[in-house]
């Protein structure tokens, strides 16, 4: 059983960052709240996200596991206003979803779970260096990133306790430094390790402006890319794997 009512904003907000590295997904459902998990075609990408209970105007569940195109179920969420209240509710004999809002009713054929790639088993890593930046300092970063290059250096500057984006093209550079007195918060550890362009913009795309991101670094290790969002009640992790560099 799943019968759930929930803006349509912050609806919007749960998707669009899966829909980023994955076009199907598992939507694990519990009487705590739904939890997702998923890793790109490449093995590049990681998204886990969990959305409380707390943040729908109701909510009732089963424990259970569903598939969804997520592309297709963002689409009809996109129908709605940001504020209009979208109304889910499972028909779990004929596997489908149906979708209120307003006067559109919807009704999505789901995925068979196990025909969706399997959720990836992450292990506890403990990086050096973390930062907390704001989104929009974030994204402007990446934007700028973007202009001259398809690769990013991310990392930590001990002695000065900063955090640093790198871009290097054939003819232009971007260099980006925050302070200590920039960032939210800082814990300097040694950090240096080259990203994906082309993965942090379209994560970029989808981290509010006002968001804290916590970012957590190692010398050519994974990035964690993290956020709250819904008053808290979501949770949202990028897992990045960084590009190794020649030596």
């Amino acid at each position: 059983m799943f019968e759930a009512v929930v803006s349509a904003d912050t609806l919007s907000k749960t998707l669009d960052p899966i829909g980023v590295l994955v076009d199907e997904c598992k939507i694990r459902l519990d009487e705590d709240g739904l939890r997702i998990s998923a890793m790109d075609p490449a093995t590049v990408g990681v998204v886990e996200l969990h959305l409380e209970a707390s943040a729908f105007e109701s909510y009732e569940a089963d424990s259970g596991v569903v598939g969804v195109d997520v592309e297709r179920l963002d689409g009809v969420v996109g129908m709605a206003d940001a504020d209009q209240l979208v109304h889910l509710e499972l028909d779990a004999e004929t596997r489908q979803l149906l979708i209120r809002i307003g006067g559109l009713e919807y009704t999505l054929a789901l995925v068979d779970p196990n025909a969706v790639r399997q959720e990836p088993d992450l292990d506890s890593m403990e990086l050096p260096a973390s930062a907390v930046v704001e989104g929009r300092q974030f994204g402007r970063a990446i934007r700028a990133a973007e202009m001259v290059s398809n690769h990013v250096a991310v990392g930590v500057d001990e002695s000065k306790e900063q955090l640093y984006i790198d871009a290097e093209g054939d003819v232009d550079t971007v260099h980006y430094e925050l302070t200590s007195e920039d960032l939210v918060g800082l814990r300097p550890g040694p950090a240096h390790s080259l990203f994906s362009l082309d993965y942090l913009a379209d994560m970029n795309r989808v981290v509010p402006g006002d968001a804290a991101v916590t970012l957590e670094l190692g010398e050519e290790f994974p990035m964690r890319l993290s956020y709250e969002f819904a008053e808290g009640n979501g949770a949202m992790l990028y897992f990045l794997a960084p590009r190794i560099q020649s030596r």
